[in-house]
């Protein structure tokens, strides 16, 4: 970004394409978790029809705590509201729109000691930089859900580990991770990982990991080129370009 400010070239980007894409893929590792959807696959392909172990939980009435409610984690609300959930959310700018539909705004650790899942929609800054660690973990409630599908940096992945362990954390769903770079977008199916955080968070049954596919959907894949191409169009006319699409 440095350079290409030195060099005058223009960059832009795609700031919003589809936060249903990315909610819609939350909420699909919530019902997997607590349904156990993968396990009960995996056994009726191998004609085993046994439901031993795959109890879940009504989603309806339990609280869900929001730590984000931008454009995304806003959707997030709705829709758990719709499942008939309590929802409460954490956020320095609290939107009005949800306080009206019900949605409760509270200090984290508040959100933390009440929720029964916790889904992350906040961006990745200094100050939420592991805002997940050992002492909010430590906060939360015992077999709480929690699931990421912002940014990987938001978890301290080891504190994590830790917790699952402990047997504190019930369930872990996340589409990022904070060492993802080399990993995720790649088949290492016939590679060794290197990488032992992950490969330990692989091995725990209570432990979803999905690989950044949140906003893969056909409808976010369409808005993204139709933005960007728009943006090379706006700059071959020499128009001004709108001012959330440019970086420098």
């Amino acid at each position: 970004m440095k350079v290409a400010k030195e060099l005058g070239m223009r960059v832009v980007r795609v700031p919003a394409y589809s936060p249903q894409a990315v909610v819609e893929h939350a909420v699909a590792l919530i019902l997997t978790l607590n349904r156990k959807i993968h396990k009960a696959y995996n056994r009726v392909r191998e004609n085993n029809f046994s439901i031993e172990n795959l109890t879940g939980f009504d989603l309806h009435g339990k609280t869900v705590g929001v730590i984000g409610t931008g454009l995304i984690g806003k959707t997030f609300c709705k829709i758990m509201i719709g499942f008939g959930c309590k929802v409460i959310a954490h956020d320095v700018h609290p939107n009005e729109e949800l306080k009206n539909s019900g949605v409760n705004y509270v200090g984290l650790d508040e959100l933390l000691q009440q929720s029964d899942i916790i889904s992350l929609h906040c961006p990745l800054l200094p100050e939420t930089t592991h805002i997940i660690n050992k002492d909010s973990l430590a906060n939360m409630k015992q077999g709480a859900m929690l699931i990421n599908t912002s940014r990987g940096g938001l978890l301290n992945t080891q504190d994590v580990i830790e917790s699952l362990k402990a047997k504190h954390l019930g369930y872990l769903g996340i589409d990022v991770y904070e060492q993802e770079a080399g990993i995720f977008f790649n088949d290492l199916s016939e590679t060794i990982i290197e990488d032992d955080s992950i490969a330990r968070l692989m091995t725990f049954p209570n432990v979803i990991i999905t690989s950044h596919q949140g906003f893969f959907t056909k409808e976010a894949l369409e808005q993204i080129a139709t933005t960007t191409l728009n943006s090379l169009y706006i700059i071959e006319k020499g128009e001004p370009l709108n001012e959330k699409v440019i970086v420098v």
